[in-house]
């Protein structure tokens, strides 16, 4: 099947950033316009009555999908919002700690390091040697950092720079026998690699729909284990807030009742499924896995150095890093973008910086073959 006539991304860009925010397929946006256009027809009846509504049917959708009640969750903008919501409201005392590790997406670092600084709690990142070498080698240099003060672990499920898969359902576990509440940053998990919140058991998840599920940008929710939901205020306090009209779910009030915003990229979620499921995505994800994983030793003697983890499904999903030596990773991000038309990031970590391809339905070997040309080329001119 010609999966690019699916989508309506640029054909002269070798687009290898689907990780970033996705991109929407031809039918799903047609959806959102929809809802777009119902809101339009009738504003205030769709903002009052029928939205929420709406809402509750989208809901119901989502939570079937990723194994949780649907009033278990709220829809918001992007993961980072979803952290603010609750790094804002957790109470810790001064000195107590969050774990977490070395390898987090830079706005949950600063969400973080800002309210540990207002309210005196250490956030611990933790230093994860790379590479890899296993699960349990994973884990146990994780929980090095654990010590009688630490009373949060936040972790990352699929690291954004590094692209590598971390085994969060043990460290949920091992995390419950030590009593520690667990807060995952799912934002590249749904619609990439299978997820059971009835499974995994974290208290607190977040995920993008925007990314892998493909639904309009500014789509993504945030789960929260039902009996810790009243801990969490919402970030804009408005008529949710002592409702006139209460609803069942306070959390629901409190974080679905916003105020006037366009919430039809919300609505787009079942679609997105219906998608999915039309399309057989589970083995289209299977495929561009295969294909982002059989590419990584090549480009790992390319760049030389080496995989970041073993190499298998365990680590690697549909994206792959690499380690690149530059002086300069904005320039280089903009050279591959500017001079040869891909669309790939370059990312630093630390005192590192990475390269990292998403594989979707629309890529092909063609795609990786380009890129691979284009960095030996950029190497041999030195232009690093």
């Amino acid at each position: 099947m010609n999966y690019k006539s699916l989508f309506q991304l640029n054909p002269e860009v070798t687009f290898l950033n689907f990780g970033s925010f996705g991109a929407t397929p031809l039918s799903l946006t047609a959806d959102y316009r929809k809802w777009q256009d119902m809101l339009e027809s009738e504003p205030v009846q769709f903002m009052t009555v029928q939205g929420p509504k709406y809402l509750e049917e989208s809901r119901r959708a989502l939570g079937k999908y990723i194994g949780c009640h649907h009033d278990d969750l709220v829809y918001v903008m992007n993961p980072s919002y979803a952290i603010n919501i609750i790094a804002r409201s957790l109470k810790l005392n001064p000195g107590e700690e969050i774990l977490t590790t070395d390898l987090e997406y830079g706005a949950m670092d600063k969400t973080w390091n800002y309210y540990s600084k207002q309210n005196g709690y250490v956030y611990r990142r933790q230093n994860i040697p790379l590479p890899l070498t296993s699960k349990e080698a994973f884990l146990h240099e994780f929980w090095k950092g654990y010590n009688e003060k630490t009373r949060v672990v936040f972790i990352s499920q699929i690291t954004s720079s590094t692209a590598l898969i971390f085994p969060v359902k043990e460290i949920c576990e091992r995390a419950k026998e030590l009593g520690l509440i667990t807060i995952v940053d799912g934002a590249h998990v749904p619609g990439h690699i299978d997820l059971d919140l009835s499974e995994l058991k974290a208290d607190i998840y977040t995920g993008a729909c925007h990314k892998w599920m493909m639904t309009p940008k500014g789509c993504s929710f945030l789960y929260v284990k039902r009996e810790m939901q009243s801990l969490f205020d919402p970030l804009l306090i408005s008529w949710g807030y002592q409702s006139a009209l209460p609803s069942h779910s306070q959390f629901l009030d409190y974080h679905q009742q916003q105020g006037t915003r366009d919430f039809s990229a919300f609505l787009t979620v079942p679609a997105s499924i219906a998608f999915m499921e039309k399309h057989q995505w589970k083995e289209v994800a299977k495929s561009c896995q295969k294909l982002a994983q059989s590419n990584i030793e090549r480009f790992c003697e390319l760049l030389d150095t080496v995989p970041l983890a073993p190499i298998g499904d365990e680590f690697f999903g549909q994206m792959c890093s690499f380690q690149i030596k530059t002086n300069d990773p904005l320039k280089l991000k903009a050279m591959l973008y500017d001079q040869y038309r891909i669309e790939i990031p370059v990312m630093v970590q630390g005192d590192k910086v990475f390269i990292r391809y998403s594989i979707n339905a629309f890529n092909d070997q063609n795609d990786l073959d380009l890129l691979y040309r284009v960095l030996k080329e950029i190497i041999a001119l030195k232009m690093l």
